[in-house]
C-alpha cells in the first residue's frame, strides 16, 4: 500500500499525468464524434450553413490553423510555468517547487491546450474530399471550433492564476491551508489504542526486553508510516516495535530505522523478513512531503520567512506574514491531543512511536526565525504577539507553557542583543511583559 500510494503522489505532483490524461480523451472525443459523423450522416448541416458550410479544403485549413495555434500557445504557457518555478525558488524557496507542479490548474491548463491539438491532428486526418471520395466530419470539425474559443478564455484565466499565485501574501496561504488541511487529517492520530499510564510506566521499565535493530533498506526522508500496518506488523510478529526516526527526519541506509523487542517467551522471527515486511510500512523518498509531515509545512514556512529576511530579499512584510501563520497553526496544535508515543492492543504495548511533542514543533516555528532576525523589530513583536495568542488558545500543560515561556525569553533575548534604540526596546519589553502576566494567568 506504501508503495502504491508513493506512486500516486509521484503521479499527483508531475506536470506530465494529467495532460497525458487529456491527450488520451481528446484522442477519444475525436474518435468518437467522427463514428457519429459517419453514423448520422453529412446531409443534415446544409440547413446550417453558417455552422457547418466548410467544405474539405476549408476543414483541412480550419483545422491546420486551430492546431498550430495551440501548440504555439502551449510552448508560451510551458515557457510563463518555467519561468515561475525559477522565480518561486529563488525569492520565496526550492521546497514550494513541488506545490505549484501539482497545481490542478497549471496541469489542466497544459493538457487543454496539448489535447486540442492532438484533437485537431486526429480530426484532421480523417477529412477526405475530391477524388478520395468526400467525407467532411462536421461534427468533429465544430468541437473543434468550439475547444479553440474556450482556449481563449482558458488562456486569460492561466495568466491571471499564475499572477496571483506568485504573490507572496497567497503563497504562504496556500501553504498554511495546505499545513491546516493535514493537521486536521493527522491529529488525534490513532494506532491500536493508547495505552495507559500504568502500562507505559510498566514498559519503561521492562528488563526483559531485548532491542534488535532492523536497517533502513535505502537512503532518504522518511515521508510517511502506515500506522496500522505497523501495528498488524507487530501482533503478526509477536514483538514490540520502538520507531527510530519520526516522519520527516533523514535516514541512512543500514541504519536502524525501527528496533523490535520479542515478546516474554516468544523468540524473534528470522531478520531477514522482520526487515522486509518493516519496510513495507514505512515510505522513503529523496525530500519531505506533507502527506504525513506536519512539521514540514511548517518548515515551508520558516523558510519562505528566512528567505524574506535574507539581506538579498529584505522583505520584513512576508516574514510578518509567515510568523501570523506560523501562530496560527500552532495555536490548532495547542488545541488538538497529541498522537501518544506509546500504543496497545489488547492491553499490551506493541509500538513506540517517534512523533514530535509541541514543544518540538514551537522549536520548528521560531527558532530560526528568531535567529535571523537581527534588527527587524516588527518581527520581535510579531513573535511575541504569536506567543500569546497560542497561549490563549492552550496549551494547557505545564510543558507547554514552560516552552511559550522560553520562546517568549529567548525573543526579549533576540531583540536586546541586536535592537539598539530604546523606544524599539519599550515596545518589545511591553509585549513581553503582557505575555509574561498571560502565561502565569493560565
Amino acid at each position: 500500500m506504501n508503495k502504491l500510494k508513493a506512486l500516486w503522489l509521484t503521479l499527483n505532483s508531475s506536470l506530465w499525468f494529467v495532460p497525458t490524461l487529456m491527450v488520451v480523451a481528446a484522442l477519444g472525443a475525436a474518435y468518437g464524434l467522427v463514428h457519429l459523423d459517419l453514423y448520422v450522416g453529412g446531409a443534415w448541416t446544409g440547413r446550417f450553413p453558417l455552422l457547418f458550410g466548410a467544405g474539405a479544403a476549408g476543414a483541412r485549413g480550419m483545422l491546420s490553423a486551430i492546431a498550430s495555434s495551440m501548440i504555439t500557445v502551449a510552448g508560451l504557457i510551458f515557457s510563463l510555468t518555467l519561468a515561475t518555478l525559477a522565480q518561486v525558488a529563488s525569492q520565496y524557496t526550492s521546497r514550494l517547487l513541488r506545490n505549484f507542479m501539482r497545481d490542478r490548474t497549471n496541469q489542466v491548463v497544459m493538457g487543454f491546450f496539448v489535447s486540442i491539438f492532438v484533437y485537431c491532428l486526429a480530426v484532421l486526418r480523417t477529412i477526405r474530399g475530391g477524388d478520395e471520395g468526400s467525407f467532411v466530419p462536421s461534427l468533429a470539425i465544430a468541437f473543434g471550433l468550439l475547444l479553440a474559443l474556450v482556449s481563449i478564455g482558458m488562456l486569460i484565466f492561466f495568466i491571471h492564476h499564475i499572477a496571483s499565485s506568485i504573490q507572496a501574501a497567497n503563497i504562504v496561504a496556500g501553504v498554511a491551508e495546505e499545513t491546516e488541511k493535514l493537521l486536521n487529517k493527522v491529529f488525534p492520530k490513532r494506532l491500536g489504542d493508547a495505552a495507559t499510564a500504568a502500562e507505559r510506566a510498566e514498559l519503561a521499565a521492562g528488563p526483559d526486553l531485548h532491542w534488535h535493530p532492523l536497517p533502513a533498506p535505502t537512503t532518504g526522508y522518511v515521508q510517511g508510516v502506515d500506522r496500522d500496518a505497523l501495528l498488524a506488523f507487530a501482533q503478526h510478529a509477536g514483538v514490540v516495535v520502538r520507531m527510530e526516526y519520526a516522519i520527516g527526519s533523514f535516514v541512512v541506509m543500514g541504519s536502524a530505522l525501527a528496533s523490535v523487542a520479542p515478546l516474554q517467551g516468544q523468540p524473534l522471527p528470522d531478520d531477514k523478513e522482520l526487515t522486509k515486511q518493516l519496510a513495507d510500512c514505512y515510505r522513503l523518498g529523496n525530500q519531505r512531503t506533507l502527506d504525513q509531515d506536519v512539521g514540514f509545512g511548517l518548515r515551508q514556512l520558516v523558510d519562505i520567512a528566512l528567505k524574506a529576511l535574507s539581506p538579498g530579499i529584505n522583505d520584513v512584510t512576508t516574514a510578518v506574514m509567515c510568523v501570523d501563520r506560523l501562530g496560527s497553526l500552532l495555536c490548532t496544535l495547542a488545541g488538538r491531543q497529541l498522537a501518544s508515543s506509546v500504543r496497545a492492543d489488547d492491553g499490551r504495548v506493541l509500538v513506540l512511536t517517534a512523533d514530535p511533542d509541541f514543544d518540538s514543533y514551537l522549536a520548528t516555528a521560531f527558532d530560526q526565525i528568531r535567529a535571523n532576525a537581527k534588527e527587524a523589530l516588527a518581527i520581535y513583536l510579531r513573535l511575541l504577539e504569536a506567543l500569546a495568542t497560542v497561549a490563549a488558545q492552550g496549551p494547557t500543560t505545564a510543558t507547554g507553557r514552560a516552552a511559550l515561556r522560553q520562546q517568549a525569553d529567548l525573543a526579549l533575548a533576540a531583540s536586546e542583543d541586536n535592537l539598539t534604540i530604546a523606544y524599539d526596546l519599550d515596545q518589545v519589553h511591553a509585549r513581553y511583559r503582557k505575555l509574561q502576566a498571560q502565561l502565569f494567568d493560565i
